[in-house]
């Protein structure tokens, strides 16, 4: 390893006074489905549960509704759950972006329940993983 002098320093950069590039010998790349796999081990390893049965898009929003419910120590009926989907979570005109941004920043959905009781469902900040049970490969 060189001796680079460190001529300037911030928390996003560092300038130095000579770098040398290091070539990669290594020419090939992780295929996307060797990267999935190893990131699903790397969760188990963690204490995540992989749930083989979650293939398929419903699966998951089922897995999601019990989750749910468990975190909000509530429970929706068939229909209440279709309605919050349809309201919020899941409605067909949002994109990935649009779902992906209810679960990171606005985790927290105003919810009028059949019996008129108003809550505010909501899911576990993102600094709080641990609340994920269960990880999935959905391709």
């Amino acid at each position: 390893m060189t001796n680079n002098k460190t001529i300037a320093e911030s928390n996003n950069f560092i300038i130095l006074d000579k770098y040398t590039k290091i070539e990669q010998t290594d020419k090939s790349h992780q295929s996307e489905a060797d990267m999935e796999r190893e990131f699903i081990e790397d969760l188990q390893k963690q204490g995540y549960e992989y749930a083989k049965n979650i293939t398929t898009p419903k699966a998951m929003l089922d897995n999601v509704r019990t989750q749910l419910q468990l975190l909000n120590n509530t429970a929706f009926t068939d229909s209440e759950w279709q309605r919050f989907c349809d309201e919020y979570l899941n409605r067909p005109n949002d994109n990935h972006t649009d779902k992906t941004s209810k679960i990171h920043d606005n985790y927290i959905h105003d919810f009028t329940f059949d019996d008129g009781r108003p809550e505010c469902p909501h899911f576990p900040k993102m600094t709080s993983l641990r609340w994920f049970k269960t990880c999935a490969d959905l391709h």
